[in-house]
């Protein structure tokens, strides 16, 4: 009889939950480990196999640590606030709020299916106002530093969801969610100053251990440049613009310039017959997205009309614009070197530009490598960094630049034209102007709205409540009298995931986000695991409001998450990401009812390295459901007896046994699931080889299944007697001298070439190893009568026998 995983699944986690089980607490004299996994969005489709394999691997380690005598907090929350439940609030007219709890109530029934062990305690959602309340203090907190400003910016509006996207909310060109156009216009923005803390978001990956690539991806978004900011001056005026290059070395092959169509000084200087082709073109280039405008192959572009005067030689340089160059880049300018950069040559040979050389090597232009200076007037015959070094001495001393560093990475846009979001607690009045609302009169709460669509225009459903956004000044805020205007924008989803980890350490507090006790305990997180689509959105403004925190003193660490780890993502069994839209989405639910949770929880970290992606296989499920069942029967038999017994293990088996401990500690340690998994397995055929089923064996072997399989763990552990709940038991230890080998097989060779192998005590001396060699078939006939020469041996590893 196969145990009923349905049955022994509810009975464990309703004893977990009943005794509190994996509570973390908040004084405790043991070391403590805080394991997370990135909140899921809680959407109405529900979660599938990959969700799971999410979430397991920081179970997995949690449970260990348990074991392992830490202090464990492991929470679960939902990133609430999200277009999903707004778009489908247009259509239905339902509140997002009942649909995102109706959603909850769904992740969390099948969260708690699959035995992760979370502290349901510490749950928190986003679209909470007892939540939301913090954010919108910490919301006023950067406020008060002058982080956070409004401006009128080119924006990415998607027509189609009538709101305004974020780069990363982007994916070739289109919305992330719904795939819709997203074209650029002006907009006035509330933006939030990440660029101040640019250095610091750089130096601060130093000191964490996250994938390689993740930290790349970060350092390359946020793109330190050093170079000059030159000035050039619009010849017959008195106009002037700057460009920022990092190559001021090779200004004197500068043949055109280019500015961003929206470049104010570009209506300006185009000439009145160049008028009519440049606003054309500037309206063009206003319906694409800025991610177009970067990766677009076909470079485009008109002359003003208007020429430059290059600020040493003083020739006219023709000043065109192209949608290639972005008004939020840098200065809005470039100047084109298109010997030395392919994409400037590609312009010029388009629009027959001339092409200069002004560096030594390649047979053909472009040519991008390092060079001696030519055609550079006092450069010549200097190295990259000499000519840079004595440009930027000569533009200074000239007064025509400036040394200069910039980044790529750009203030964050942080508004929303939509109901579903954090409210903005802040005020505009008519004359004491932007105000913050007082922290005691927070959470803002989002008002009741007849329509949760945005207008056309872009303004905001919660402009079309208009009593509230009246707002009476005080003697606090505003004056006495004076009716201000709540800010009707929200903000965006990511604003409730950048401090999220922070609200997990003290969830119930009222009276802050968090106390300063739980923040010096808990903080950093030990181990965060989510996917590595979020490189340079949620895990860099995570690190930058944690920075901020730390600044206004709220936190004693200014990096959040101290190790980093990226879980590949399970593919359909089509090897295309699963999406409703392609029909190959396999719903966890179905997978728990079918095989069990513990099948699942094994077998998604089973199927390859952690990091890796991996194709769902049906018949590989199956494989590691035979697993678990055939451990099962090592300790009840098909009537539902208990088989295991205390009979005593050979030495052999004993060895083994260690030798898996070892092992799967160091596995999970290296979170190396896939290799766990499989050393158990190699230990349960030995079992089963001995024909044997001793407790001594299979009560450790329990303990390294937990992680992986805990319902089934605990149910095993209880038939054969175990003390409390085998989640919690002392990790089982291996003893280093019964799993030192004895004996090892070597290779012998004769003149290098390999004849056979012989087995030998591991410090066996050459006369041993020789003997046992020389009685090998194909030693002898290599040897062919002769003796050897000269022997090689090193005891353990190899004999080689030399002979002419």
């Amino acid at each position: 009889m196969t145990l009923n995983h349905t049955e022994y699944e509810k009975k464990w986690q309703k004893k977990w939950e009943e005794q509190g089980a994996f509570r973390a607490l908040n004084v405790s004299n043991k070391p403590k480990y805080y394991a997370l996994d990135m909140f899921p969005y809680p959407s109405g489709s529900g979660l599938h196999v990959g969700h799971i394999a999410s979430y397991t691997p920081a179970d997995i380690i949690s449970r260990y640590k348990r074991a392992t005598g830490f202090n464990v907090l492991h929470p679960m929350g939902y990133d609430a606030f999200g277009l999903p439940a707004e778009q489908y609030a247009i259509q239905t007219g339902i509140h997002p709020a009942i649909t995102t709890e109706k959603a909850i109530d769904s992740f969390r029934h099948t969260l708690r299916s699959f035995g992760f062990s979370f502290d349901w305690s510490r749950e928190i959602s986003t679209a909470d106002p007892k939540y939301y309340k913090w954010t919108q203090f910490i919301f006023l907190k950067l406020l008060e530093r002058g982080l956070a400003y409004q401006k009128e910016v080119p924006v990415n509006w998607c027509p189609a969801l009538k709101t305004v996207l974020a780069n990363d909310e982007i994916v070739d060109g289109k919305s992330e969610r719904g795939g819709h156009p997203v074209v650029r216009v002006p907009m006035k923005q509330w933006m939030l100053k990440i660029t101040d803390y640019a250095e610091r978001l750089l130096e601060g990956l130093d000191r964490v251990d996250w994938p390689a690539r993740t930290k790349e991806g970060q350092r390359n978004w946020i793109g330190k440049s050093e170079g000059a900011r030159v000035t050039f001056q619009i010849d017959g005026t008195k106009k002037t613009f700057e460009v920022f290059t990092t190559r001021p070395d090779t200004l004197f092959g500068v043949t055109f310039m280019v500015l961003a169509p929206e470049h104010p000084l570009v209506t300006q200087i185009t000439s009145s017959d160049r008028s009519a082709t440049i606003n054309d073109y500037i309206t063009a280039s206003a319906k694409k997205s800025e991610v177009d405008r970067k990766t677009n192959i076909d470079k485009s572009g008109v002359f003003t009309g208007a020429f430059a005067l290059h600020p040493i030689t003083g020739n006219k340089i023709p000043v065109w614009i192209s949608d290639y160059v972005l008004m939020d880049y840098g200065t809005g300018a470039i100047m084109a070197v298109p010997g030395h950069d392919s994409r400037d040559f590609e312009f010029a040979e388009k629009f027959k530009l001339p092409i200069l050389r002004v560096l030594t090597g390649g047979d053909t232009l472009p040519f991008e490598g390092e060079g001696t200076l030519v055609n550079s007037d006092f450069l010549n015959g200097l190295t990259k960094t000499e000519a840079i070094q004595k440009m930027n001495k000569y533009l200074e001393e000239k007064s025509l630049g400036t040394k200069e560093v910039q980044y790529k990475l750009r203030d964050w846009l942080f508004s929303r034209q939509r109901y579903w979001g954090e409210p903005f607690p802040v005020v505009r009045f008519p004359q004491a102007g932007l105000k913050g609302i007082p922290a005691d009169e927070l959470p803002v709460l989002l008002p009741e709205v007849a329509d949760y669509e945005p207008s056309d225009k872009g303004e905001a459903p919660l402009a079309r409540n208009k009593e509230w956004t009246k707002y009476p000044g005080t003697s606090l805020i505003g004056a006495e009298g004076e009716i201000g205007v709540r800010e009707t924008d929200t903000m965006p989803g990511s604003a409730g995931s950048s401090w999220y980890f922070l609200r997990y350490i003290d969830p119930h507090n009222d009276t802050a986000a968090f106390s300063a006790e739980s923040e010096k305990y808990w903080m950093p997180v030990d181990l965060y695991v989510g996917g590595p689509e979020h490189t340079v959105g949620h895990l860099l403004y995570s690190r930058f409001w944690m920075k901020v925190l730390f600044d206004a003193g709220l936190v004693s660490h200014d990096e959040p998450f101290k190790k980093l780890a990226h879980q590949g993502m399970i593919l359909g069994e089509d090897n295309q990401k699963m999406s409703k839209s392609r029909g190959n989405v396999i719903p966890a639910d179905d997978i728990c009812k079918n095989y069990g949770a513990d099948a699942l929880r094994t077998f998604v970290c089973f199927m390859g390295p952690l990091e890796n992606e991996k194709p769902w296989s049906p018949t590989g499920i199956e494989g590691v459901k035979r697993f678990l069942d055939r451990v099962s029967r090592l300790v009840i038999n098909d009537d539902g007896e208990v088989v295991a017994n205390s009979e005593a293990i050979p030495p052999d088996l004993e060895k083994s046994l260690h030798k898996t401990i070892k092992k799967v500690t160091s596995d999970i340690e290296n979170m190396s699931f896939n290799t766990a998994i499989s050393s158990m397995m190699i230990l349960v055929n030995e079992i089963y080889k001995a024909n044997l089923k001793p407790k001594s064996v299979l009560m450790p072997l329990i303990q390294l299944l937990m992680p992986f399989a805990p319902h089934l763990a605990e149910e095993l552990w209880e038939k054969m007697g175990g003390t409390g709940f085998v989640s919690l038991a002392p990790w089982p230890k291996h003893d280093n001298q019964l799993i030192a080998d004895n004996s090892v097989t070597i290779g012998v060779q004769v003149n290098g070439k390999m004849r056979g192998t012989i087995e030998t005590p591991v410090d066996a001396s050459e006369q041993i190893a020789m003997s046992s060699a020389l009685a090998l078939e194909g030693v002898v006939a290599a040897l062919a009568g002769k003796s050897p020469e000269k022997v090689i041996y090193k005891a353990g590893k190899i004999l080689n026998l030399i002979v002419k």
